[in-house]
């Protein structure tokens, strides 16, 4: 099994309590139920992405306007 990353967080106890509950309703721990927020706010944000000049692999730089 790939080991997976440690990372300390501080979070607010209305917001951890909220996270309980809503883990419990999917059945997930806490710990499973940010990583999986996490993981679809990845996605999201990959699905809607822009590409930028610096994602540009033709190795040309991109002409300044102006």
């Amino acid at each position: 099994m790939a080991t997976k990353k440690t990372y300390l967080l501080r979070i607010d106890p209305d917001l951890w309590n909220e996270l309980q509950r809503w883990a419990a309703d999917e059945l997930r721990s806490v710990n499973g139920q940010i990583e999986y927020i996490l993981r679809q706010a990845v996605k999201d944000r990959r699905r809607r992405r822009v590409p930028s000049a610096s994602d540009d692999r033709s190795g040309e730089r991109p002409q300044r306007l102006g």
